[in-house]
């Protein structure tokens, strides 16, 4: 099946350089789009983003025990301990859809149940603290606690459903004799694993930390001017804590595991960045979808306008927190604050390049189901949200 996927993707490529007419202006500046894209996310976010998250995923994967991991997010696992957990993960990490998948493939990969680890990966995007307060200060306070508000409940929601309908699945992949390591096992406590991982999931938070608006003082703007200087000190604790506390062969291990998710997920990724930089450019910049086609079907607060919202949310691609000046314009060009919201809850946890990275994950059933999911409660949510607002 692996063999017929390349001859499929090979002949697909064919195809497309075959026939395609480059030679039009429209097409030509989708492709530039295409690649604008993807030199702005090489850029922007696989130093500062995407490494640090496939490290933290390696050390997931090899150092933390699969007991650990059963215990908060396990299908056996209380429902509320892990769903709470899993659904305000994204206060902790300010990641994008793209940079939450390595952790939500180490996770997964190790043993976590599949509604804790979908409610993970979708709360990791979508209920972060920068964005929910960019969201309130820029489209106003309404717009940004109906976005906290709903994005919990979507999570823990979403992952309820997936549990229940993935039930026996769920039940049969986690069957088995599992390893439970006892503490200082490898040599370290469990005091100190914590840490380590702490550490990296620090370094992912501050070389992430984006800057604040035009204009923006206060606490962000501090913490901003210091990032680097923070970043550069915990890589300093992390190198020490390397040296001191591991062996050569778990280091090894190590960055053979972060090497595994990275041949994973980063083609895929690529892939999913090109095809919606070609389909819908980058923000103010058109490709093939013009935004004003966007723009007229979102007005309003019909049920056609939220769940369109929610659908072109869920396939676009937003790096963290570039969803608040995006909505702010199609606001004023007239967008329905219904469907704003629909947008803001499905976008920054969706995306055409992660739904590729999540099926190959966990296949594209459970991930088709997912995405199915999210769409329709944010559609809901948007249709009751406008309502209430008027």
């Amino acid at each position: 099946m692996r063999e017929r996927t390349k001859l499929f993707l090979i002949v697909l490529v064919f195809l497309a350089f075959y026939f395609v007419p480059w030679s039009h202006p429209i097409i030509r500046q989708s492709g530039f789009e295409a690649f604008m894209m993807a030199r702005d996310y090489a850029r922007e976010h696989v130093l500062t983003c995407l490494i640090p998250a496939f490290f933290i995923a390696g050390a997931i994967a090899v150092f933390v025990s699969q007991a650990s991991v059963l215990k908060y997010f396990g299908a056996q696992a209380r429902k509320i301990l892990s769903y709470s957990v899993a659904s305000v993960s994204g206060t902790v990490l300010a990641v994008c859809s793209c940079t939450v998948l390595p952790l939500f493939a180490g996770i997964y990969t190790r043993g976590a149940g599949i509604g804790p680890a979908t409610a993970f990966l979708y709360s990791g995007p979508a209920i972060n603290v920068l964005a929910l307060a960019l969201t309130a200060r820029v489209l106003g306070w309404q717009l940004g606690v109906a976005r906290a508000i709903f994005s919990i409940i979507l999570a823990v929601i979403a992952g309820l459903l997936m549990a229940w309908i993935f039930r026996k699945e769920d039940a049969e992949r986690t069957a088995g004799e599992i390893h439970f390591p006892q503490d200082g096992e490898e040599g370290r406590t469990l005091l100190q694993n914590s840490l380590y991982l702490f550490t990296m999931v620090l370094i992912l938070v501050f070389a992430a930390f984006a800057p604040p608006a035009a204009g923006e003082g206060g606490l962000w703007a501090a913490i901003f001017s210091v990032k680097w200087y923070m970043t550069i000190f915990l890589l300093l604790v992390l190198a020490w804590m390397l040296k001191a506390w591991f062996s050569r062969e778990e280091l090894e291990t190590w960055v053979q595991s972060t090497w595994t998710f990275m041949k994973q997920i980063l083609p895929l990724l690529a892939a999913g960045v090109l095809v919606a930089g070609f389909l819908l450019g980058r923000p103010g910049h058109e490709a093939l979808i013009p935004e004003r086609y966007i723009q007229n079907l979102v007005g309003g607060n019909s049920l056609s306008a939220n769940l369109f919202a929610a659908v072109s949310g869920s396939l676009m691609y937003f790096a963290t927190l570039t969803e608040v000046p995006i909505l702010q314009g199609l606001l004023g060009a007239g967008m329905g604050k219904g469907p704003a919201l629909s947008l803001l809850l499905a976008g920054p946890a969706l995306s055409l390049p992660n739904m590729l990275v999540i099926a190959g994950v966990m296949g594209v059933k459970k991930t088709a189901v997912l995405v199915s999911i999210i769409v329709v409660l944010s559609t809901i949510a948007g249709m009751f949200f406008g309502i209430i607002v008027g």
